[in-house]
């Protein structure tokens, strides 16, 4: 294959890998609010349309793996392919959680919520954030904007901090809340490994531009 099309193949991974990372950008958003509203429809939209993140993985990383196979690419050409399997296992992992949240959702049940959502849609908010600047610096080969986002991360961490202790106070307080209260913990760990898998595909971008292995993904606090 001339280079031009090997180039525009790569271009096309791109395309389809950022149409990937809306998808689940959306899930989050959609998971969240039906937290949120505990709204069992849409907790279980959510995790029907995972099923369709999944399949989109599996058809990216067959156009790598074909790549790698037919073009037996070098150097920087293949870092490319690299990190495109690396960003699309995270960006399905990242549609796992908010699956979770959604399958959360269905859990709960229609009970109260043990308090109004405070820390976890500015969690997600940050969250989704994170990862559209990962993807942002991955579509501009952007090094220094990618090792930007872990401090983000910290933040995250930080918010999903306050969210633990806040509700294992109420758990001490009212005992009767303790299931309650422990589901949105595990939304809370949910959108926190969220963050961390968009510093994971930071780490992916830097390796692209500059060929070394980066971990970005260490706490600062």
């Amino acid at each position: 294959m001339p280079r031009e099309g090997f180039y525009r193949r790569i271009k096309e991974l791109e395309h389809e890998t950022l149409e990937m990372s809306e998808m689940v950008c959306d899930a989050i958003g959609r998971s969240v609010e039906a937290l949120k509203n505990l709204d069992a429809e849409a907790a279980r939209q959510v995790v029907a349309n995972d099923a369709q993140v999944d399949k989109k993985r599996w058809q990216l990383e067959d156009r790598c793996v074909d790549l790698i196979a037919t073009q037996q690419p070098v150097a920087s050409d293949l870092r490319e392919i690299i990190a495109t399997l690396s960003i699309v296992r995270d960006l399905e992992r990242i549609g796992d959680y908010a699956e979770g949240i959604g399958k959360i959702v269905l859990m709960h049940g229609h009970e109260p919520l043990v308090r109004p959502l405070t820390y976890l849609p500015v969690m997600a908010e940050k969250a989704v954030g994170m990862l559209r600047r990962s993807l942002e610096a991955f579509v501009q080969r952007d090094a220094k904007a990618a090792r930007l986002i872990c401090d983000e991360d910290d933040d995250v961490d930080r918010l999903y901090d306050q969210a633990y202790h806040d509700l294992i106070g109420h758990m001490i307080k009212d005992p009767s809340v303790i299931t309650r209260a422990t589901y949105l913990i595990w939304a809370a760990h949910n959108i926190e490994r969220i963050a961390d898998r968009a510093t994971n595909i930071a780490e992916s971008v830097v390796y692209l531009v500059t060929g070394t292995p980066t971990e970005l993904n260490v706490s600062k606090y």
